[in-house]
């Protein structure tokens, strides 16, 4: 497997590790884990919205990374995208959790011009 196949499996795994975080305080309740989550407050509540991001950029990134490899993208440019997107995306994590609103969007803004460029390499 290529790099940037890793990068996708990372990112896929990586918004469980902000639902972690935003389970970690108080008696869960397996039974209504949803209710559960929207009552939480402060950094636990930002844990939460940062996974449900976490969700919601992923199926374009792992399509970006899975057509670029099919047009025939460079496997290094492929791959250092990628990793970008990785650490951008824990990067924007931590801003979350931070409660680093603008930065957190700047930040948001560079993993959507990751995936861009991903479509924009193929040949």
């Amino acid at each position: 497997m290529t790099i940037g196949y890793w990068c996708v499996l990372v990112a896929a795994l990586l918004p469980y590790v902000f639902t972690l975080v935003a389970k970690s305080g108080g008696r869960y309740n397996n039974y209504s884990p949803r209710e559960y989550l929207e009552k939480q407050e402060g950094f636990r509540k930002r844990a939460h919205w940062a996974q449900l991001n976490g969700f919601e950029a992923f199926p374009p990134f792992a399509a970006a990374v899975i057509i670029a490899h099919l047009a025939g993208t460079a496997q290094g440019t492929i791959d250092m995208l990628a990793m970008s997107f990785i650490g951008i995306r824990v990067v924007y994590g931590a801003l979350y959790l931070a409660n680093v609103a603008v930065l957190r969007s700047v930040v948001w803004m560079a993993g959507v011009a990751v995936v861009v460029a991903l479509f924009a390499t193929a040949p």
